[in-house]
C-alpha cells in the first residue's frame, strides 16, 4: 500500500517535464533554420500558423499527408544510429505531396518514447530539420510524448505530417494520362522505408550483426547500408513539372511499382514496365538470394531500385529526363502506357530474366 504521506511527482511516474523543456530549447535553432515565406511563429505555441498569401499563392489547393518510418526504426535503435531516420520521416511525407504537384509548405513531427533521452531526440529532430530545409519546407511544430509503460526504455516511434499547396489549375491527378505515354523511373537510394519487417527477419535468420560488413557492400557496415535515408524527390520533380510534359508521378513505397503506379492511372489503362531497363541494386539481389524471396514477392514488397515514377507525354520525354538528370536524379526509361481492361493496372516484363529468383 502506498504511503499517503509521501509526496509523488510526475517524474516518479517516469515522465520528465524538464527533459521535454530541454529538448524544445535544443531543437529551436534547427526549426528556425527551416523558416520560409508564410511562416509566422516559432516553436512553443499551442498551434502553428501559415499564411498562404504571404507564400505567394492565389487560388491554392491544400494537400496533406501523414506517414511514419515503420520498423526501420528498430534497426536505428539496435545500431544506435539516429541521424538519418528523421530524413526518412520527412521524405515519406513530402514525396507523396509532390505526386499531386504540391510544393511542401510545412511539417510537424510526433515523437513518442518510453523515457526521453534529450541527446537522442535532438539528433532525430536535427535530421528532420535538415530534410525540411532541403525541400523548402518549414518545420513549424510537433509533439513529444514520454509514455513509460507504453514503450520499452530505448524504444521510440515517429510520425510525420506534411501540408503542401498547388494552384488549382496545376493540380496533378493523372486524369490526362493516355495511351503511348512514356514511363520514366527515378532510382532509389536502396530500401528507403518499406519492407523492413522482412529485412529484419532475413538479418536475424542469417545471424548477422548490424555492425558487421554488409555482405553485398563489404566496405560498409550492414547498418550503413540498411539505414540509407529515403531519397527526397521534391525539388527535381517540381522542376520537371515546370518544364512541362509530366502527366503523373507515383511514389514507389509499400506495394512496389506494381501497386503504386496504377493509383495514378485512369481505368482502362495499364503501365507496362520492363524491369530489365534499370539495374537491381545489390541489397535487393542479396535479400532475394539469402531468403529465397520469390520475384513477385520482391516486386510487391520493395521498390527494387525505383523510388519515383514519372509518366510523360512522348514528345517531351527527353526534355523531362534532362531536367531530372540535371537536378541529380538517375533516370531510366522503363515502360509505356498501354490499353488495359477494366481497372487501371501494371504489368512487369522480364522478371525471370532480370531478377534473381
Amino acid at each position: 500500500m502506498a504511503d499517503p504521506k509521501k509526496s509523488r511527482s510526475y517524474r516518479d511516474a517516469g515522465v520528465d517535464i524538464d527533459a521535454g523543456d530541454a529538448l524544445v530549447e535544443a531543437i529551436k535553432p534547427f526549426a528556425k533554420a527551416t523558416a520560409r515565406a508564410g511562416t509566422s511563429a516559432g516553436l512553443g505555441g499551442f498551434g502553428a500558423l501559415f499564411d498562404l498569401k504571404a507564400a505567394g499563392y492565389r487560388d491554392p489547393i491544400l494537400v496533406a499527408t501523414t506517414d511514419g518510418v515503420g520498423t526501420k526504426l528498430k534497426i536505428a535503435i539496435a545500431a544506435n544510429r539516429h541521424d538519418t531516420i528523421g530524413i526518412d520521416l520527412v521524405a515519406m511525407c513530402v514525396n507523396d505531396l509532390v505526386v499531386q504537384g504540391a510544393e511542401p509548405l510545412f511539417f510537424l513531427d510526433y515523437f513518442a518514447t518510453g523515457r526521453l533521452a534529450v541527446e537522442q531526440a535532438t539528433t532525430i529532430v536535427k535530421g528532420i530539420a535538415a530534410a525540411c530545409g532541403a525541400v523548402g519546407c518549414a518545420l513549424i511544430g510537433g509533439e513529444t510524448a514520454e509514455m513509460p509503460g507504453m514503450y520499452a526504455v530505448g524504444d521510440y516511434d515517429l510520425a510525420g505530417f506534411a501540408v503542401g499547396a498547388v494552384e488549382r489549375n496545376q493540380l496533378l491527378d493523372g486524369a490526362n494520362v493516355a495511351l503511348g505515354d512514356v514511363i520514366l523511373g527515378l532510382e532509389s537510394d536502396g530500401l528507403h522505408s518499406n519492407g523492413f519487417s522482412l529485412v529484419r527477419r532475413v538479418v536475424d535468420e542469417a545471424g548477422l550483426s548490424y555492425t558487421a560488413a554488409a555482405p553485398f557492400a563489404p566496405t560498409r557496415s550492414l547498418a550503413d547500408e540498411l539505414l540509407r535515408p529515403t531519397r527526397l524527390y521534391v525539388k527535381p520533380c517540381l522542376a520537371a513539372l515546370k518544364a512541362g510534359g509530366v502527366k503523373a508521378y507515383a511514389h514507389v513505397t509499400g506495394g512496389g511499382i506494381e501497386e503504386n503506379v496504377p493509383r495514378v492511372l485512369p481505368d482502362g489503362l495499364t503501365a507496362e514496365i520492363d524491369v530489365a531497363t534499370w539495374p537491381l541494386p545489390p541489397v535487393f539481389a542479396w535479400l532475394a538470394r539469402t531468403a529465397g524471396i520469390a520475384r513477385a514477392e520482391m516486386a510487391r514488397t520493395f521498390n527494387c531500385g525505383i523510388g519515383m515514377v514519372a509518366i510523360v507525354a512522348p514528345g517531351q520525354v527527353d526534355a523531362v529526363a534532362g531536367v531530372l538528370t540535371h537536378a541529380g536524379e538517375r533516370v531510366h526509361r522503363i515502360g509505356r502506357i498501354v490499353k488495359g481492361a477494366g481497372e487501371a493496372g501494371a504489368h512487369l516484363l522480364n522478371l525471370e530474366r532480370a531478377w534473381p529468383g
